[in-house]
């Protein structure tokens, strides 16, 4: 990644290439439809950063599957490039919470297998080591390629896992939580190297989060989605701080704590979540659910 500081790149200056419009989805469910989704609308540019943020069970999971083609849309479409997303696709690729590496394979197995699933011959063998081993040296797992997943760290396994999916050469690298199960300090890490990852590939990259420094640090824009059911946009945060990032210098800017203060109080004031829990009154019950988005964020 250059060295050299630039400006955070504006939603002009980029092509457009991902649209979610009129996007709704309904379950069926005994007691009737359920609709978790409705009038999503989101146009998303070449190389930008989206965070989606919300309460827990507000619909940002069943968005991004969407976007992976793992659910269909019952209203409105999502358009990569112009065509219609229908079904899972190289061109999207996934990075879970849960690393879902092959516990019977190792590092370079893991990423091997999603090589040859995607290009098949049109690589050599020798072009796919080489691919292989580029991708690894970009999450700095180059040392552990030949060892199998229990013989490494959480934080590692989640970067075989980005490499695995990098190593699709997706247009767009959709992101579940990635970081949500890691210590602070590996997360802090594995943040600081995807923002370089992403700076040199120049991947689109929509990633869920429910945290909220997180989600500052790393967007170009942030997404905050309103409680479900029903769910949708309520605000989209545009994060103006010029690139590359430095956690450390970012936390004395005044910019910083007003845009992280601005999603707070989106999440904590606009759509405080309150469901009253079981033999408590209503306002003991708030206060322990906004004492408890307080320690997620």
């Amino acid at each position: 990644m250059s060295s050299q500081t630039k400006p955070a790149p504006t939603a002009t200056e980029r092509k457009p290439h991902l649209e979610l419009s009129g996007v709704g989805i309904e379950f069926p469910t005994p007691q009737g439809p359920f609709c978790a989704v409705q009038n999503f609308n989101l146009k998303i540019r070449e190389g930008e950063f989206v965070s989606l943020i919300g309460h827990s069970g507000c619909g940002k999971s069943t968005v991004l599957n969407m976007v992976a083609g793992l659910h269909c849309a019952t209203q409105g479409g999502v358009l990569l490039n112009g065509k219609e997303v229908t079904d899972p696709g190289p061109e999207r690729a996934v990075v879970f919470q849960n690393h879902s590496l092959l516990p019977w394979l190792t590092v370079y197995q893991n990423v091997e297998l999603a090589v040859r699933q995607v290009f098949g011959r049109r690589k050599s063998r020798r072009e796919v080591r080489e691919w292989i081993q580029h991708n690894l040296e970009l999450v700095q797992m180059t040392h552990a390629r030949d060892k199998r997943p229990d013989e490494i760290s959480g934080g590692m396994k989640q970067r075989v896992g980005i490499a695995r999916a990098l190593a699709m050469e997706p247009q767009v690298l959709l992101m579940d939580e990635p970081f949500g199960a890691l210590d602070a300090l590996t997360r802090a890490h594995l943040q600081d190297s995807l923002m370089e990852i992403q700076a040199d590939l120049g991947n689109t990259v929509i990633m869920i989060t429910h945290d909220v420094d997180e989600a500052v640090l790393l967007s170009d824009r942030i997404v905050m989605m309103t409680n479900g059911p029903a769910a949708s946009i309520g605000e989209v945060l545009d994060v103006n701080l010029e690139r590359p990032r430095s956690r450390l210098e970012l936390a004395d800017q005044p910019e910083y704590n007003q845009y992280r203060s601005a999603v707070l109080r989106f999440l904590y004031e606009k759509q405080q979540k309150v469901e009253p829990l079981k033999g408590k009154p209503a306002k003991q019950a708030a206060v322990e659910e906004t004492d408890d988005a307080h320690r997620v964020a």
